[in-house]
């Protein structure tokens, strides 16, 4: 009934586009610029009718005011307070069920705080759009958030049904999984990956949607308990680290300062 389109925008985001073709309604979801998500909207002859937002930062919130104005009426749908007397913008939280297009969609919110404080995502049985939380082989760094946030964040959504798609908002597949190499460099999973990887980027195609399930076999953040991450992080460290949260706070560390060979 609905299917979700890739807009690349600015260096290397992606705004997520929702759409009811027999409606010929749309939702966007964190979109940092304006002028990408139009060129959709008109090629597709669809109207904008609702805006979610991830986090308050303005590679995916720069777009709103310019989409608002071309359709007054698209509700808006932020984990920050209204500042701008928006009377289409509504605060989300924790728990909160969001209903669409008479409920031909619905999406429930949680909160993934960690990268910033405000971050949510939007999950259903098939989809998580998770912002810059978890990444393709990857995940958010911390701004304003402590380890202990953003790990347990992670681990919630790992929790979720393997085959659920995940829509995150950066091409950061490339080099996430040059670092996952260097932490796992036994693991296949990740080496047929970046194949596949490299080859949709050869071919200008978007290495996203993954799933939870590959995440769970290809991200370093997600395998804090598994042996090999565990001994890698200790021989990068020089440290014995044994506690979940401890290898995650030095995998995070260790990939703010990587530099792929």
């Amino acid at each position: 009934m609905y299917t979700v389109h890739a807009i690349p925008a600015l260096k290397d985001n992606y705004i997520w586009m929702i759409q009811h073709q027999k409606l010929k309604k749309a939702i966007v979801i964190d979109p940092g610029c304006t002028t990408a998500v139009m060129d959709r909207l008109e090629a597709e002859k669809l109207t904008l009718t609702d805006i979610l937002i991830t986090h308050h930062h303005l590679d995916h919130t720069a777009g709103i005011q310019a989409l608002q104005q071309h359709f007054p009426n698209a509700h808006l749908y932020t984990p920050f307070p209204n500042q701008a007397a928006n009377r289409l913008q509504q605060q989300v939280q924790e728990a909160q069920r969001l209903s669409f297009w008479d409920q031909a969609l619905s999406l429930k919110v949680i909160a993934v705080p960690g990268h910033t404080l405000d971050h949510i995502a939007f999950v259903n049985a098939q989809s998580l759009f998770c912002g810059d939380t978890l990444f393709s082989s990857g995940c958010g760094r911390l701004f304003e958030g402590s380890y202990q946030q953003l790990f347990t964040s992670l681990e919630r959504l790992a929790q979720l049904p393997a085959k659920t798609a995940v829509f995150c908002t950066h091409e950061y597949t490339q080099a996430n999984l040059a670092f996952a190499t260097a932490v796992e460099p036994n693991n296949s999973a990740i080496h047929s990956k970046q194949h596949w990887v490299n080859d949709r980027l050869k071919n200008n195609q978007p290495s996203l949607p993954s799933t939870i399930e590959n995440e769970l076999h290809t991200n370093p953040f997600l395998r804090t308990s598994h042996p090999d991450v565990i001994s890698s992080v200790c021989a990068h460290t020089g440290s014995n680290l044994q506690n979940p949260l401890d290898v995650f706070k030095a995998l995070r560390q260790w990939k703010d300062h990587f530099t792929p060979k």
